[in-house]
Parts: C-alpha cells; structure tokens; sequence
C-alpha cells in the first residue's frame, strides 16, 4: 500500500492527498496515519510545500466528516429510537438512552467533536452522532476543522522531520488506535452481558 500511496502523490500532487483523506473518512482501512506523513514527506523533498499539504489533508477530511455527518442527519434521533425499541437488545441502548445521549451532545457535542477529531479509531465515527443530534452544520465545521487542523498538522510536521522514515508514524499511533478500538469493544460486550442478565432477572 505503501508504495502505490507514494506514487500515487508523486503523480496527482495536493489533488491526491485531499482525495486519500476523504477517502479515509469515508472507508477507514486507508490510513492518515500514513497519508499525512507521505505528504510531509514529498514537502521535505521539495515536491510539495508543508502548508499545502497540511491544507489538503484538512480539505480531504472536512468532505469525509461532511460524508458521515450527513449519513447522522439522514438517520435522525426518531428512526435511532424506533430501531433501539426494536433492537435494543443487542444494541445495549434504549430509546431513553437515545434521548439523554441527543441532549448530552448538543450541549457539549463541539467539545466531543473536537476531541474526537485527534482521536485513532474515533475520528471518523465522530461525525454520525454529531449529525443525528442535529448539531449545527457550522458549529459541527468549526470544530471538525479546528481538530482535523492539529491532527492534520501533527502527522504531515512528523512526516517532514522524518523524511524517508515518514512510515514509522504510523507504527508509533497504530498501537493506540488498536487500543481505543478494544476498549469500546470492550464496553460493548460488558453492556451487552449485562442487559442480558437484567433480561433474565
């Protein structure tokens, strides 16, 4: 992947690493932890420039989150709370659950947004709750673009002081991704065993 990603650059230039980030917002297999630091890199070579780069990976993800935040929209709490009455079971959530997490976020939604966005294995999921609780396009932007911002700036910075060696960030943040990917796998199963129990009592 590696290697048809650095061609790919090379070839299509700021184009190709807005594309590869909104690519990886929409189909998170595609790593940033990668992208950003290819890009860094190209800019350490003088390819490509550092602000230019860091601008298209912030461009290419505002359009992924604009993708998820959207699919949130269409969903809406009403048809959230119709499915959780039906599978609420295994989904570990019920249509009060629903209710107090849209009023949880749209009072503090913009700091989960923010946060979220700089986050391994949450940055991308961010965008659906911030879409179904109806958070404000602009609010839900400015937030999403601040953090993207730092993230972005982050690992394309890390790709330019590493140059050729622009890979390792990924070995460096891959270990925590996994590590927040488990733990909400985690909470999940610990929810479902005990609404099963509260089912059987």
């Amino acid at each position: 992947m590696i290697e048809w990603m650095t061609e790919f650059v090379e070839q299509t230039g700021y184009v190709g690493i807005a594309f590869l980030m909104f690519a990886e917002n929409v189909f998170p297999p595609i790593p940033s932890e990668l992208i950003m630091p290819l890009g860094g890199f190209a800019a350490a070579r003088g390819t490509l420039s550092l602000p230019g780069v860091i601008l298209a990976g912030i461009v290419g993800t505002l359009l992924g989150a604009a993708f998820w935040y959207l699919v949130g929209r269409w969903i809406g709490c009403e048809r959230l709370r119709r499915f959780a009455e039906r599978h609420g079971a295994w989904l570990t959530i019920s249509p009060k659950d629903v209710d107090a997490a849209q009023e949880w976020f749209r009072r503090h939604g913009w700091l989960a947004v923010l946060i979220g966005r700089v986050i391994p294995g949450v940055r991308t999921l961010i965008s659906v709750p911030a879409g179904i609780a109806g958070m404000p396009v602009a609010t839900f932007a400015v937030f999403t673009a601040i953090g993207t911002s730092v993230w972005s700036t982050f690992l394309a910075t890390a790709g330019y002081v590493l140059e050729e060696h622009y890979a390792e960030v990924a070995h460096w943040i891959n270990p925590l991704a996994n590590l927040v990917i488990a733990v909400l796998v985690g909470l999940y199963l610990v929810r479902l065993v005990r609404a099963r129990r509260r089912a059987r009592s």
